[in-house]
């Protein structure tokens, strides 16, 4: 299976913390680059975060850095979103995306599958 499944979404006071997990395939994850992206109502899917193959290389949107974290876990398979000091304008669909290559990259094109999703809500 090469689509990554997203999990931990859910409803959060503002300025609380959520951690969102994404699990893919051994032989899927071991050879790209993860990403996270987030879609809002009425808003285009937006970049959140990056993280190379190896996980020497991370990026974030502006609008999360200090307060996101993206790590990975290569033994698991799975790759992380840390999100602290949430604010209402983080809540979105956040899905989870395989790189086509090993390099952290910011485009949407740069992703070749994608997770179905989790929502995150953030209350005021």
């Amino acid at each position: 299976q090469v689509q990554p499944v997203e999990s931990g979404g859910g409803l959060v006071q503002a300025g609380g913390s959520l951690r969102l997990s994404c699990a893919a395939s051994r032989e899927t994850f071991s050879s790209h680059a993860m990403g996270w992206f987030r879609q809002a109502p009425g808003k285009d899917r937006e970049f959140v975060a990056t993280i190379s193959r190896s996980g020497g290389n991370l990026f974030y949107a502006e609008s999360v850095k200090g307060r996101f974290s993206i790590s990975r876990d290569n033994d698991l398979n799975t790759v992380y979103l840390q999100m602290n000091s949430l604010k209402p304008d983080d809540t979105a669909v956040y899905y989870c995306a395989v790189g086509r290559g090993i390099a952290a990259r910011i485009e949407y094109d740069a992703y070749a599958y994608w997770g179905q999703g989790t929502q995150v809500t953030v209350s005021s």
